[in-house]
């Protein structure tokens, strides 16, 4: 059969109706439509500590951070989500150096992500069996990418560890892609060190988030009064601090 004439245009330009293209994810501040955009924060970043603890309890390896979480559960008497907080804190303290500013989307991102992950281990089982636990390792990546678009749509800034790969990327001159995975590699080994589960899912969800996150964020990426006016991005959106790379 031969191919339809505009064939490819055509579905392009449906794409483009059905999904729209999301905006830089620069920083708004805070006073622009905070009605809107704060309950889509406080919703995505409790997403996102719940899908941690969805991951945890498929048992079948975790995110980076979340192995450097499990590792320090072995050695300290703190919850999983106060030893996300702590580190938060802690990486925060980097920032000083670097010359980055917290946010209210940086606050919240600590206190929002212990709160919700410590939860959702309370109510989620242990010990499942194989194919549970298989379906929980899928739904979480998707849970978790889709709550990276949620909260990082809303535009308030970057969370600590966010911050904390910008900043060293404008520091350094280096790439934030490299940066970014210089970090997670050292992350990664020190919670593995400390005894953090590392397995399938490490790596299911080092090569899947990125592309749910990406898919998502077109539908939940704010769009300034500027963007939607066509206007001439404000100066506090071009702050490097609010750069964000899912």
């Amino acid at each position: 059969m031969g191919a339809v004439p505009g064939g490819s245009t055509g579905s392009a330009r449906l794409m483009s109706r059905t999904r729209p293209s999301p905006p830089p994810l620069t920083y708004v501040p805070v006073g622009e439509r905070p009605l809107r955009r704060l309950p889509q924060l406080l919703v995505g970043l409790a997403l996102y500590g719940f899908s941690l603890s969805v991951l945890v309890r498929a048992s079948l390896g975790v995110n980076p951070w979340s192995v450097l979480y499990e590792g320090l559960e072995h050695h300290t008497s703190l919850s999983f989500g106060m030893i996300s907080a702590v580190i938060g804190v802690l990486v925060l303290l980097l920032w000083i150096p670097l010359k980055q500013r917290p946010t209210l989307g940086t606050v919240a991102n600590i206190v929002v992500l212990a709160c919700s992950s410590d939860l959702g281990l309370r109510l989620l089982p242990q010990h499942l069996g194989l194919p549970a636990r298989a379906g929980l390792l899928v739904g979480g990546v998707v849970l978790n990418g889709l709550s990276v678009a949620v909260y990082v749509g809303a535009r308030f800034g970057p969370g600590p560890r966010d911050g904390l790969m910008t900043g060293a990327s404008a520091v350094t001159g280096r790439s934030i892609r490299l940066v970014r995975t210089l970090i997670e590699i050292a992350v990664l080994v020190a919670g593995r060190l400390l005894g953090g589960s590392v397995g399938v899912g490490t790596v299911l969800y080092a090569l899947a988030v990125g592309p749910v996150t990406q898919f998502f964020l077109p539908w939940f990426a704010y769009r300034s009064a500027a963007e939607r006016g066509g206007g001439t991005v404000l100066c506090e959106e071009r702050n490097p601090a609010g750069m964000i790379k899912a």
